[in-house]
């Protein structure tokens, strides 16, 4: 009792002590500029110097403003331990903090979500969070007259605003080209990264005006080449979750991670790029119809896309998911979420291995009545328990690392537990093509197959997905894309499959082809298909 009464100051002094453990809360942002500047003379030296101070002064500024009376110490508690799991992330992945990770945050499911939380993840809350936040707590701010505090705090933040101009006079081209030079490190300063990130996805998820459903390709339909086929149509797309290209064998990777697909010589286009780097915009983007550059998330959420074009045209449809949701895309086609079937031999605690996209996958087939599109949602490569996403037979790059604390694993270990999650989607994938195969007497049949995005693995540091398009490494944009056809596919609907191996090698690609590419393959009209947009369409002989 006697230490808790000593715990006592007056408001000025709070605000500073707030301000001072917010500088020191951004230990990671000051050593990242420091790092970036790599002070050598005197003038860089002061530069670096200067960064914390300027940090300590617009600090001073902002709590001398927001710290109300009975508010502060709540707000104060709640910044701190959003502070330590930003900092955390930050630390141990290499994490940015924006919008596009919020939308990581709040759209994720509990399985995803679970596998983050690490022994370490609770450290950092409670010796970052929760213990100076119940300091701060504690002190015991003695009161003023009204008109003395205001006075203080005025001159606080007179004297901060001046510190900083005379630093912006002296440093303000450093500072200028810091900043312009390396944009991410700006999303390092916490908690301001955290809060504009969940302002900004506030704003876009619940505040982006009018949500009435816009319905486009209301014109489409089948055209002769379709309707003219003795056989139905079947094309199954599969989607899958974090795979690179860069650790593809097809793609030229040294180690055999492809033995399967290998074996039914599909078509490997080797320059294909993401519409985003996480699930939650790519999934969305590349079924939209928006290309990258002008793709706007608010407006994807409330407009059809490919799905519901196919749907106007009368394609039977099915998504099968596997990956924690569809993110809006299958919101009015049939779906079905296959965790749902509780296979014990392929699921434990609410997660499934991707054979369970198989299951009954045959009964399906042999059902088809109509031309059909059957979407297959991977969990594929997701961490970071990537020891999780593959059975114990697939285990052949050893060893491993079967932790979901991926940082504390050699770099090889990840690789290797990497690499055995896309040997087992090639076997799942190359598994899907034999059950096309075996009815390529009664359907044409084909498969495409794309990741949604890609992954990093500890390369300078950074773990898993998310980065900042602009800012992302390619092993997070680059992803694998593949077609597989069958002979009388091919044959049927006029495709040169030489001519689509030449292009494959050359050709760059994205997830902006594949709306239009499923349109074509599919053979249906609209004023919405694009020719030129379409992969196959330069191999579709007349």
């Amino acid at each position: 009792m006697a230490f808790i009464k000593k715990l006592q100051c007056n408001d000025a002094v709070f605000n500073s002590g707030c301000a001072l453990l917010f500088t020191a809360i951004n230990g990671l942002f000051i050593h990242r500029t420091w790092q970036l500047i790599a002070p050598a003379s005197l003038h860089e030296w002061l530069f670096a110097l200067s960064i914390p101070v300027v940090l300590f002064c617009g600090w001073q500024i902002i709590f001398n403003i927001i710290n109300l009376p009975l508010l502060r110490k709540p707000v104060l508690v709640i910044l701190l331990i959003g502070c330590a799991a930003v900092n955390y992330f930050m630390s141990a992945y290499g994490a940015v903090i924006d919008r596009n990770m919020m939308v990581n945050v709040f759209e994720t499911n509990s399985q995803e979500a679970t596998a983050l939380i690490t022994p370490q993840l609770l450290i950092w809350l409670l010796a970052g969070g929760i213990i100076p936040g119940l300091a701060l707590a504690l002190v015991r701010i003695r009161g003023n007259r009204w008109w003395y505090t205001l006075a203080m705090r005025f001159a606080a933040v007179l004297a901060a605003l001046l510190a900083i101009i005379l630093i912006a006079a002296v440093f303000y081209k450093d500072y200028a080209s810091l900043f312009r030079n390396n944009k991410s490190v700006v999303k390092m300063v916490t908690p301001v990264n955290y809060i504009s990130a969940l302002s900004g996805y506030a704003k876009s998820r619940w505040f982006a005006g009018d949500k009435t459903l816009i319905r486009i390709g209301e014109d489409a339909r089948k055209g002769p080449l379709l309707l003219g086929q003795q056989k139905k149509t079947v094309v199954i797309l599969v989607v899958g979750e974090a795979s690179r290209a860069a650790n593809y064998s097809l793609n030229g990777y040294p180690r055999e991670t492809n033995p399967e697909l290998k074996k039914q010589h599909v078509v490997f286009f080797s320059h294909a790029s993401s519409c985003g780097t996480e699930t939650a915009v790519s999934v969305p983007c590349m079924f939209s119809g928006m290309p990258r550059k002008q793709y706007d998330a608010s407006l994807a959420r409330h407009q059809e896309g490919l799905l519901d074009v196919m749907s106007h045209a009368g394609i039977n449809l099915l998504w099968r998911e596997n990956d924690g949701g569809c993110k809006g895309a299958c919101d009015r086609i049939p779906h079905t979420d296959m965790t749902q079937w509780q296979l014990n031999d392929l699921c434990s605690n609410g997660a499934c291995l991707d054979g369970i996209q198989l299951h009954r996958l045959n009964n399906i087939l042999d059902g088809v009545r109509q031309d059909t599109v059957i979407v297959l949602h991977l969990m594929g490569s997701h961490g970071p328990s990537y020891y999780r996403r593959y059975p114990p037979q697939f285990r052949r790059f050893t060893p491993t690392c079967d932790s979901n604390q991926i940082q504390d694993c050699s770099q090889q270990q990840l690789i290797n537990t990497y690499d055995n999650t896309i040997l087992y989607t090639d076997t799942l994938v190359s598994n899907t093509i034999d059950a096309l195969k075996q009815r390529s007497d009664k359907l044409n049949t084909a498969l495409v197959y794309l990741s949604d995005h890609g992954e990093s693995l500890g390369e300078n540091g950074i773990y898993l997905h998310g980065t900042p398009y602009m800012l992302a490494p390619s092993g997070q944009t680059h992803i694998p894309f593949l077609f597989w056809l069958s002979g009388s596919y091919a044959q049927n609907f006029r495709i040169n499959t030489q001519c689509l191996n030449t292009m494959a090698a050359k050709q760059e690609v994205s997830q902006d082809n594949l709306f239009h590419t499923m349109l074509g393959m599919l053979d249906i009209h609209t004023a919405l298909y694009q020719p030129q947009m379409d992969i196959l369409a330069s191999c579709r002989q007349r």
